[in-house]
């Protein structure tokens, strides 16, 4: 994944588990992250607690960087608990520092509980703004610890910490998928219409919740289902409840989590984010055809699509790139010349699969449009003929408030740029984007947010740019 901005960013990822008494929850949290790791790359933690110790006893650990950076085996022995919650970050809201890590812990006056949150909230101003008038104090700067404070508030005036969350969760506008975990119980939460993923698995008598069923397989956990949007679910030791005072039938699931943010091995909402990819790419083999020798895909979001357009066409279907696994993230870079570099550096163009063809190249979105422009270039200098660009999303036109990082409009290239122009701009033979009445058949019919492409918002937006 680069991070030059040149490419969308994903959310978080959010892992709990409830074992039995004798069994470590870290161990099973870590491996859990590590298929998350692709929703978040800035930061990780792992909170535990141990139900049969100590009351509000929540032992917490932070980091910066990936999960393999920040645990090793020895602080991974000292994190003794059988619950917890384990968070990956990419900031959405608040800056990147450690102090925004997750799952945050909270402390008050009826005990402690650690929150992770994947998503973004749009009435974060006004919550935030409240509290603070009536004396929260705030360590961080994200919508996370707003959430946080407005359950530690509510839970004064309840009987248990399932209704504080429901008090909560009426008053917050957005997306989210929460898992929460209190020294007894543990709690997943997601947004009434079903914007952020979550969902429910099981191994041997250990219950699990995830951003996404990847981490579920990971570790050796199946599937049980999607918790439903509006959904609170509460798991104890007695076993699991469910409330449903929030659900709506109005739903609007991110078309992103499909087209790029989830795993390829993830089932989303019933739906296989590999068959979605692939159905994709055969509506952009039907809106764009065009004659040629090759079929490939960027790494790695945008293979599948590629298969799912050679197929649709009966062109074949081939690599193209060898992505070097073992180059460590790419940050921002001062000038154009290292940008290029740190393209070269982590996708090679195998030039004997290239050199004297036409090449139907694609990929999962174009922002700056200085990535596909370099991968075009580089296979153009390894002997291709044409390079025809098909593009698995619609052109990014509106801003997201839901947790999906799209730059500014002034920094999105079809934002101010035809795609004839955008053709020319990054050097390409033709260009197809993905028609968004053809989205909702990708995902057989999901009902869907797709704002950043269209403008219909599936709630009201504070200060929404026209």
């Amino acid at each position: 994944m680069n991070c030059d901005h040149s490419r969308i960013k994903e959310a978080c990822g959010v892992f709990g588990i409830y074992t039995s008494s004798e069994e470590q929850a870290a161990n099973s949290i870590y491996y859990g992250l590590s298929s998350l790791q692709h929703r978040g790359q800035e930061s990780c933690g792992i909170a535990v607690c141990d139900t049969c110790g100590s009351e509000g006893n929540l032992n917490v650990h932070r980091g910066m960087g990936l999960v393999h950076e920040v645990f090793d085996d020895n602080i991974l022995h000292s994190l003794t608990g059988n619950l917890g919650v384990g968070h990956v970050r990419y900031s959405t809201t608040g800056e990147t520092s450690l102090q925004n890590a997750q799952p945050l812990v909270l402390n008050y006056v009826k005990g402690t509980l650690a929150l992770a949150h994947n998503g973004n909230l749009v009435n974060t101003e006004e919550l935030r703004a409240g509290l603070t008038r009536t004396g929260a104090i705030f360590q961080t700067t994200t919508d996370s610890e707003v959430i946080a404070h407005l359950i530690a508030r509510e839970r004064i005036h309840t009987h248990s910490v399932e209704e504080a969350i429901l008090r909560a969760a009426s008053k917050i506008k957005g997306a989210y998928g929460l898992i929460i975990a209190s020294p007894r119980k543990l709690i997943g939460v997601r947004d009434p219409l079903g914007l952020k993923p979550l969902c429910l698995g099981k191994r041997g008598s250990a219950y699990v919740l995830s951003s996404e069923s990847c981490a579920l397989t990971a570790i050796g956990a199946t599937f049980i289902r999607d918790i439903r949007p509006g959904e609170i679910i509460t798991i104890t030791r007695q076993g699991i409840s469910s409330n449903l005072e929030l659900c709506q039938k109005k739903h609007a699931h991110c078309i992103f989590e499909y087209i790029y943010f989830a795993r390829l091995d993830s089932t989303l909402d019933g739906v296989s984010v590999y068959e979605a990819r692939l159905r994709g790419g055969a509506a952009l083999a039907k809106a764009y055809p065009t004659e040629a020798d090759l079929v490939t895909g960027v790494p790695d979001s945008g293979l599948a699509a590629a298969q799912g357009y050679a197929e649709a066409s009966g062109i074949p279907f081939g690599l193209a790139f060898y992505k070097n696994s073992y180059v460590g993230r790419t940050f921002i870079k001062p000038t154009q010349k290292e940008r290029e570099n740190s393209v070269r550096l982590k996708l090679h163009v195998l030039e004997h699969a290239v050199k004297g063809k036409n090449i139907v190249l694609v990929d999962d979105s174009i922002v700056r449009g200085t990535t596909i422009a370099g991968l075009i270039r580089h296979l153009k200098q390894a002997g291709a003929l044409k390079v025809h660009v098909r593009i698995s999303s619609p052109p990014f036109l509106y801003p997201c408030y839901f947790g999906t990082d799209i730059p500014s409009n002034q920094q999105l290239l079809a934002s101010s740029h035809s795609v004839d122009d955008i053709c020319r701009i990054i050097g390409a033979d033709s260009l197809g984007y993905m028609k968004v009445e053809d989205l909702p058949d990708t995902v057989n019919g999901l009902p869907l947010c797709k704002a950043c492409f269209d403008n219909h918002y599936p709630m009201d937006i504070p200060n929404q740019n026209s």
